[in-house]
């Protein structure tokens, strides 16, 4: 059995883990809350420019602009995965990342090249030596900017638009909750109409008047939908990074709360052994003489 020595250092040792890890739940939830304010506040904008830019797109030719040109032979993807810089965050990015190397895997076979992008360091540390490695942009994923977003955006947009991929997707993390985020994978270039529509509307068989004209239009929407895609996938990333920190940190301390419990009582025991051994030393000595 171990010492009582032993024990209170163990004790010592889980409450001050217990401390660091209430602060750390702490710090992520007040950073949760500026991260979903931020976020809602830019999921409206975000749906009503995705509604506008499908009406607009599915009026249209589609050669009416290069981004919404699609590829004959799909052969050369890119991938650009969202995940965060820093760990301690639960299944955050290890789901994300487990979904990630499947879908790669199934893919192997219909496509002659998977390139991946990162924004994150831990998809890029994960990932570096079994990808081929276009871009990682470091530093983003901890405060997202709409200017990080359109340096994204142009990168992307580049390689798709010089022939170096026929498709371009983002693979991140949906933000439902604190305690859910479910691994999304969705095609970013070229950009394809949405069905927004709902009722008895017809969705996009429309003969649309431009004002100013279409291409015009579409060359400015188009790529601030791009943007704003992005811009969102930022703030989504950085909510749900927070919120898995949170419950992974008050689960930890949950857990440490438990274990003082647990070595507090092995320590009593232990405590009140040693007593008892005393005493009977004592008698026994005090009976001999």
């Amino acid at each position: 059995m171990p010492s009582i020595r032993e024990y209170d250092n163990k004790l010592a040792s889980l409450k001050n883990t217990r401390k660091m890890t209430k602060t750390m739940k702490m710090v992520s939830a007040g950073k949760l809350q500026k991260a979903l304010i931020a976020q809602r506040n830019a999921r409206l904008y975000a749906a009503k420019l995705s509604e506008l830019v499908s009406r607009l797109a599915a009026s249209v030719d589609p050669s009416a602009h290069p981004l919404l040109q699609h590829r004959e032979s799909v052969r050369r993807i890119l991938v650009l995965l969202f995940t965060s810089d820093k760990g301690l965050c639960g299944g955050f990015n290890n789901n994300l990342i487990k979904f990630m190397d499947r879908w790669r895997l199934d893919q192997a076979d219909r496509l002659e090249q998977i390139d991946f992008s990162f924004c994150g360091r831990r998809g890029y540390t994960y990932f570096k030596n079994r990808v081929r490695v276009r871009d990682y942009f470091e530093g983003l994923t901890q405060k997202p900017t709409f200017a990080d977003a359109t340096h994204l955006g142009e990168t992307l947009s580049e390689s798709f638009l010089n022939g170096d991929y026929d498709e371009i997707y983002i693979a991140h993390n949906t933000f439902f909750s604190p305690l859910s985020q479910k691994p999304t994978l969705t095609k970013l270039l070229p950009f394809e109409p949405q069905e927004v529509m709902s009722g008895d509307e017809q969705a996009f068989s429309r003969d649309y008047i431009f004002e100013p004209k279409q291409e015009q239009l579409l060359e400015e929407l188009l790529p601030k939908n791009k943007y704003f895609k992005l811009y969102y996938t930022l703030l989504e990333n950085a909510a749900g990074e927070h919120g898995a920190r949170m419950t992974a940190m008050d689960n930890a301390t949950r857990n440490a709360d438990g274990m003082v419990g647990r070595y507090t009582l092995l320590r009593n025991r232990a405590r009140q052994a040693a007593i008892t051994t005393e005493l009977t030393e004592i008698i026994s000595g005090a009976e001999a003489l």
